[in-house]
């Protein structure tokens, strides 16, 4: 979703390269490449975090027995990852009767790299945001005892739910993000537009570049807490997904760069 459509006072300037926060994609087949080429703009990838996970030894401190709960929460791939490496290094076999609520219909079809997924019940939100897979595991609540694995910097609005509706739950810290050096790819040149995927990377970047000003440089974001995270850390956001018309961050970079690129 367009935020507002490029400024008034950035109009007169095209996005000729934007640095993507993540890392490359490894087929030629990413729609980020046609973006490019599409609108004749420089993509650069580079994760401004990384992800390590916690060893099993690590985890059995936090005392949670996984083959207690009926439900899983997942918020991103990382989490179902991690999930499932604990559950391998801890030889714990996870009952065909658990249910998976995801954040995305992506998470949920992720989750077919480690369960049959017709022989399983998946749940997700329909929008992608907290607030849609919270009213599906609403329907739910009464019956399921969940478990939620997430970061050390997880979603503090799924916990506060859980809480509130008085649900049995567990919140499982499974791996944690650690910021990149991103000095050199930052100071080597000025992007028209950096686009950012979770709080963890506006994190990153205020502490590769303490003094960092926005100026005339875009900013997206993908998801409503990493564009929490852009407003709250004083920048101006510009570009924002998912949404209706936008459910990806291409998409909502397609529409902005049809107004911004536009030949005047």
């Amino acid at each position: 979703m367009i935020k507002g459509g490029p400024k008034k006072d950035l109009q007169g300037k095209q996005i000729q390269s934007i640095l993507i926060s993540q890392p490359k994609p490894e087929t030629e087949k990413s729609p980020y490449f046609d973006l490019a080429k599409k609108f004749n703009v420089k993509l650069d990838f580079f994760p401004f975090i990384r992800v390590e996970g916690l060893p099993a030894k690590e985890f059995r401190k936090q005392k949670i027995d996984i083959l207690h709960y009926t439900a899983v929460i997942f918020t991103s791939r990382n989490s179902v990852d991690h999930f499932f490496r604990i559950c391998e290094e801890m030889k714990i076999k996870v009952s065909q009767d658990c249910k998976y609520f995801c954040i995305t219909e992506a998470v949920a079809l992720y989750l077919q790299k480690f369960i049959l997924y017709r022989k399983r019940k998946v749940f997700y939100g329909a929008d992608g945001s907290t607030k849609g897979v919270l009213e599906v595991m609403n329907k739910h609540r009464d019956n399921e005892k969940f478990l939620f694995p997430s970061s050390d910097s997880q979603k503090k609005d799924i916990e506060e739910w859980l809480k509130t509706n008085k649900c049995e739950y567990a919140t499982a810290t499974l791996y944690k993000t650690v910021s990149n050096d991103v000095k050199e790819i930052l100071g080597g040149k000025a992007y028209d537009m950096i686009v950012f995927f979770s709080p963890s990377g506006v994190k990153s970047l205020f502490e590769n570049v303490p003094a960092f000003e926005q100026n005339g440089t875009r900013i997206g974001a993908f998801g409503p807490t990493t564009s929490a995270a852009v407003e709250e850390a004083g920048l101006r956001l510009d570009v924002k997904a998912p949404a209706p018309q936008a459910p990806s961050m291409v998409a909502a970079l397609e529409q902005y760069l049809a107004v911004a690129n536009a030949k005047k």
